[in-house]
């Protein structure tokens, strides 16, 4: 009898997900119930988080039929390619970042950017972190150029660019470098205001900016398709990106197109992020997100995000040296790395505390959207020197 109820367990087991079970798996799970805390008890980026987490625990859980396993059309059960190994698709064959732009696109105003022009050159020294965190990642030893440029990129806090520039050059790496850059973008907040403060004077601080003038329809058309065309000549390996977010932006202009818009600004990047954060999720599977290469990414990821913020902020208080006569405040330079619109909120909240009647928020935008545009062109660079080898 004992041995009969033996054996019935073995097969109970045997039979089960159960036998899967490991300390590695375990680790797993509590790292998706941090996810899950942060998206939902803090919001951190909930929209992409919230998605990657509930990834990652099936990515540790024995959910092979999400990858394998499905009835034919004979009725037989056969191993063919199951749910997830078509969605996931979307990410190996790059859809979904480009399409992620599209909706980006179609939510941004280039407005601010188009009236200060200056405001690009910020949008550019934000991209000092990705750079600088490449070379020191290649200077450890333990990252290849490919690899490194992939977890510099987390500094231009562009969540969707970083997962497609590691498709390209670190597939392997997707899954740490992703939730390093959706962290870290809604950890602004908390990141930036003490870099600020630290590199601005107080009178810095409360300097007041020149208001913008009003930007016609013509011109917004035109800058759209006129940085499409030199981005795309410049960094073919970008036109991706590029070409997308400029689609959207010139359905948002036309005023011709409002269906579109609001297709691109709502059901498509909402059913899209969706797919792409599971997607991204399940790629950590515990042999590989459980590596000390994983511990050392995620601390690069921060200095990229601080070396990026310090640079747009640097770079502002040298224009300030060269042009005293209309000048910038320094801390709309911190909204030069890519996360829209809420860096260029932080700029306008530091600089409220030293000056309540200080509005900044619509000049932050032009470094924040051009953070956007760069942080792509950078990406498009890194393929295009790095691909190949």
């Amino acid at each position: 009898m004992l041995n009969i109820l033996n054996d019935v367990l073995q097969m109970l087991v045997h039979d089960t997900g159960f036998q899967y079970l490991s300390a590695s798996m375990l680790t797993m799970w509590a790292i998706c119930g941090l996810l899950f805390y942060l998206a939902i008890k803090k919001q951190y980026e909930p929209l992409l988080l919230l998605p990657i987490a509930f990834g990652a625990l099936l990515a540790n859980l024995p959910t092979r039929a999400l990858y394998d396993g499905g009835w034919t059309i004979d009725g037989m059960f056969h191993p063919t390619a199951g749910l997830y190994y078509f969605i996931s698709q979307g990410i190996q064959l790059e859809l979904f970042p480009p399409i992620i732009f599209l909706g980006v696109g179609a939510l941004t105003d280039f407005g601010p950017l188009i009236a200060n022009p200056r405001t690009l050159l910020l949008g550019a020294a934000a991209q000092l972190g990705v750079f600088a965190t490449m070379f020191c990642a290649v200077a450890t030893g333990m990252f290849t150029l490919g690899e490194a440029a992939s977890i510099g990129i987390i500094g231009g806090a562009d969540g969707p660019t970083s997962i497609f520039l590691a498709n390209k050059l670190a597939p392997h790496l997707i899954g740490p470098i992703a939730v390093a850059a959706y962290t870290y973008m809604s950890l602004v907040p908390l990141i930036q205001p003490p870099i600020m403060r630290a590199l601005t004077t107080d009178a810095e601080k409360r300097i007041r900016m020149k208001s913008l003038r009003k930007v016609g329809k013509l011109e917004r058309l035109v800058f759209a398709l006129v940085v499409m065309v030199l981005c795309i000549m410049v960094v073919p390996d970008a036109s991706a990106l590029v070409a997308m977010l400029m689609l959207g932006n010139v359905l948002r202009e036309s005023g011709v197109a409002d269906r579109l818009v609001k297709a691109c600004q709502n059901e498509i990047i909402n059913i899209t992020t969706i797919f792409l954060g599971t997607s991204v999720g399940m790629t950590m599977q515990a042999d590989i997100f459980l590596r000390p290469g994983t511990l050392v990414i995620i601390g690069m990821g921060v200095v990229a995000f601080g070396v990026s913020t310090a640079g747009g902020v640097l770079l502002a208080k040298l224009m300030n040296y060269l042009s005293p006569h209309n000048p910038i405040n320094p801390l709309i330079g911190s909204a030069g790395v890519s996360a829209v619109p809420m860096a260029a909120r932080v700029s306008q909240s530091v600089g409220t505390e030293y000056d309540p009647q200080n509005y900044l928020l619509m000049h932050a935008m032009g470094p924040n959207v051009a953070g956007v545009i760069g942080t792509a062109v950078a990406a498009g660079y890194m393929i295009s020197r790095l691909s190949g080898g």
